[in-house]
């Protein structure tokens, strides 16, 4: 069966780079009729919050993710525990005593000599006596020894990789105060729990290459994995710098649909185009894997914005029922009201700003070459209610009394009508309106 995982650390919101690994592996599992599994990786105790946890299931529930269990690692240290030992007793697994300032210069000195920085064993060559007087001056940290040999895959993105195991330092699987790393948990949890699929981000490519290694020592299958592109700024700028104002909650608070972010991040990076979905299993149902590249892909917060437009020009009234209700919309005006907005507004946040303005007038806008027009165009003004007629009528009658026509004739009466150059056509508008223009805020 085919089993994927989106395994968040809860230190901080899910923010927009989190979201394509999740949406990514969540297609995979759902398409093939197979387990999505939540892991949550809080095995650092003093970062990680339960608010946080809380947060980013909400986030992903509120885009239409589901999953078959959720998975804390900080219940599975025990497994840790005995995946360390096995490695020890198999040799490897070895303890190391350096500081961090002494390994930065173990570092530019390699540099400095023209070779890479790789961990140079120094730790395996010490007597037992040696290990003692050190451990009890410092702590130490535990690295898994690889094997140098080239370790080589085909990625479900990339292709064929093949990397030199002797040119990758041996990994740190256990810090100096005992707190386990990401790399052996994840190696320990992809194994015991059946991951066959495992899709991030490019940045991961040398810890695959690692892990594989480690996953073959513990006696488990090695997954296919396939490593997505990073994402950019629209300019081709580091897009981490960015990702705290990124975050899936604070897109939602400026009125992003679900569907938009879904939709964009479902395609983009891909060869085919961007398409709106309705929902997260029309995206699954149109996902395809083979179709992404790695180059690095530029994301533009902005092109959510359309993308959430159009969205909310295929709802009917009864889509939004709450948040009409909300806005103090008539119930036997929300259909008619609804109509009119749908295509001109970016998110339902606007939808209180658009019935505010049907039920207590706009501010007028207003040149000062057309306030003697408007004001003379007013008085003719019918009294309410007001039909669809109104407007036509109305504009023929001011046309005939003042000369004007087209555009100049037009654009200022929609403008001290609405207060807004733009919007929906004015014939619409006019029998929604629940109180007459007048000029005196203008």
């Amino acid at each position: 069966m085919t089993t994927t995982r989106f395994a968040p650390s809860p230190t901080g919101w899910i923010h927009i780079g989190n979201l394509r690994a999740a949406l990514f592996n969540y297609a995979i599992a759902r398409q093939n009729g197979g387990t999505f599994i939540l892991r949550i990786d809080d095995t650092d105790g003093e970062r990680s919050k339960p608010e946080y946890v809380e947060g980013l299931k909400e986030d992903l529930r509120w885009l239409g993710f589901t999953w078959d269990r959720v998975e804390h690692q900080s219940a599975r240290m025990e497994n840790y525990v005995a995946a360390k030992q096995k490695l020890i007793d198999m040799g490897r697994l070895y303890e190391c005593f350096e500081t961090p300032t002494e390994l930065d210069l173990k570092r530019k000195k390699q540099l400095n000599m023209g070779k890479p920085p790789v961990y140079d064993r120094a730790a395996l060559a010490l007597s037992e006596d040696e290990k003692n007087t050190l451990r009890a001056e410092r702590g130490s940290h535990w690295r898994f020894k690889l094997d140098h040999k080239r370790i080589e895959w085909t990625d479900g993105i990339i292709g064929d990789i093949s990397i030199d195991a002797a040119s990758v330092s041996d990994p740190v699987l256990f810090k100096n105060d005992g707190q386990i790393l990401y790399t052996l948990a994840s190696v320990v949890d992809d194994t015991e729990m059946g991951i066959t699929d495992v899709v991030r981000g490019s940045d991961h490519v040398t810890n695959t290459a690692t892990q594989i290694q480690m996953i073959e020592a513990l006696g488990g299958t090695v997954p296919t994995f396939a490593h997505h592109s990073l994402l950019t700024g629209p300019q081709g700028e580091a897009l981490s710098k960015r990702l705290g104002t990124l975050a899936l909650r604070d897109l939602r608070k400026q009125g992003i649909a679900p569907q938009a972010i879904l939709s964009l991040m479902a395609r983009l990076g891909s060869s085919e185009p961007v398409e709106l979905r309705a929902n997260i299993d029309e995206v699954v149902a149109h996902f395809d894997l083979s179709k992404f590249g790695s180059a690095p892909t530029k994301f533009d917060a902005a092109d959510l914005v359309p993308l959430t437009a159009r969205h909310l020009a295929t709802l009917g009234s009864g889509d939004v029922a709450d948040v009409l209700t909300s806005a103090g919309v008539p119930g036997d005006l929300a259909d008619p009201f609804w109509l009119l907005v749908r295509d001109n507004i970016n998110s339902l946040d606007e939808v209180a700003e658009w019935w505010a303005l049907m039920r207590d007038g706009a501010t007028p806008l207003v040149e000062d070459e057309d306030r003697e027009f408007v004001a003379q165009a007013f008085a003719m003004l019918p009294p309410l209610p007001y039909t669809s007629d109104t407007w036509g009528t109305w504009t023929a009658a001011v046309k005939e009394a003042t000369g004007r026509k087209g555009k100049t004739l037009f654009m200022p009466l929609r403008k001290a009508v609405t207060g807004r150059a733009r919007g929906p056509e004015m014939a619409d508008v006019m029998p929604l309106l629940q109180k007459a223009p007048t000029l005196d805020n203008a």
